[in-house]
Order: C-alpha cells, then sequence, then structure tokens
C-alpha cells in the first residue's frame, strides 16, 4: 500500500494514471450513477474504483484524490440550491484559472475548463444548467474551497465507512450567495429545448 494514502498498487496505478482534470473526468463519466438508498451513500474513492457507481460527492471525492496523487490540492466546493439537490465539484486551478472535474444526472454540471479567474465567476458557470426536474433554476449560493487534507484523519480516501464527517462539514461552512431575492423571484422556468438537452439519459431516482 501507499504509505501515503493507504492505497493498494493498483488502486494507485488508477489513480495515476488520471493525470489531468480531463482524464479524471472522462473517468467518472464512464460509472454509473449512484443512485443507492436516494444517493445517500457516501463512499470514499476506493470504494468508488471498487463499485463503479457514484453520484456527485462520491465523483468529487475521488476527483480530489486523483488531483491529490497529481501533486494538486485536493479541494472541492459545495453549490447550494433551492427545491434541489446541492452540487459537489472537486476544483483545480491551472495557469492561476479555476476548473472543475464534476459528476452529474445532468450533462451541464459537469466539467469547467480552468478558465474563471474566482471561484464566484466558476460556481455561477453552473447557474443557467443548474435546474430540477420542474424546470426551475435553482442554484443559489456557493461554499469555498474545502481541503480533504483535514479529513485524513478518517483516511477519506480508503475508508469502508460512509464519509458523513465531509458531508456534515460541507453543510456548515459559509456560503455565499449568487443572486438576490428580487433577482430569483423574476426567474422563469426553463424552456423546453434547453431542458431536453441537460436532462438526456439522465437517471432518475
Amino acid at each position: 500500500m501507499s504509505r501515503e494514502t493507504g492505497l493498494t498498487p493498483s488502486e494507485s496505478r488508477l489513480l495515476r494514471r488520471l493525470s489531468t482534470p480531463e482524464r479524471v473526468q472522462k473517468y467518472l463519466d464512464s460509472l454509473s450513477y449512484n443512485l443507492e438508498r436516494g444517493g445517500a451513500t457516501y463512499r470514499s474513492p476506493r470504494r468508488v474504483i471498487r463499485d463503479g457507481t457514484a453520484h456527485c460527492a462520491e465523483g468529487a471525492f475521488l476527483a480530489a484524490a486523483a488531483f491529490r496523487l497529481q501533486g494538486r490540492p485536493p479541494l472541492i466546493i459545495d453549490l447550494e440550491s433551492i427545491r434541489d439537490d446541492d452540487h459537489v465539484l472537486a476544483v483545480y486551478r491551472d495557469g492561476g484559472a479555476w476548473g472543475a472535474v464534476a459528476t452529474s444526472k445532468f450533462a451541464g454540471l459537469r466539467f469547467r475548463a480552468p478558465v474563471y479567474r474566482t471561484i464566484r465567476e466558476l460556481a455561477l458557470s453552473y447557474f443557467e444548467d443548474y435546474y430540477n426536474w420542474g424546470g426551475e433554476r435553482t442554484l443559489r449560493a456557493y461554499s469555498r474551497p474545502v481541503s480533504l487534507a483535514r479529513f485524513d484523519r478518517i483516511d477519506w480516501i480508503t475508508t469502508e465507512k460512509e464519509l458523513w464527517p465531509i458531508v456534515l462539514h460541507l453543510a456548515t461552512v459559509p456560503h455565499t450567495r449568487l443572486i438576490t431575492s428580487a433577482m430569483a423571484k423574476r426567474l422563469h422556468r426553463l424552456d423546453r429545448r434547453s431542458y431536453a438537452a441537460g436532462t438526456l439519459g439522465a437517471p432518475r431516482h
């Protein structure tokens, strides 16, 4: 096992092959979307590799583990919504700009190239594609980046336990609003073509 991460040699080789954010995203896209227990599992990267399935938080955890093996900080952020699920991204910087890797049922809530100057810009790039099954635009706030290194004490990369400490932490960290209440009141539901494109192939609970 790797002395740094507790990974087996085969697990380490797999994650090291995901040597760029684009390769991490391609791997996440190859996994089935996790609908087990209504998405209430929080698997470690080891369990995601073994089970071949992940929802957004689990995908972000795996991406953060791959980033660590690339020598990047294992950073994630939480996007907060109303009447919808929150969304978790693994974020990275290249050339001083932010990008993201993510798993989602919705086509537009996944990869972002590193072209965003701030985390706010990156979070706001998800706004138009962030909607619920009723077509409401639901994104409202974002968290600052959280380093999963703070959870090394619970062996977040390899544990067989659910990663509730990370999820609970994301629920309690401060979030910054993206739009005002007045803006929210003026929002219209998504048009049919955009809705159909974004939900193409999306699994339902």
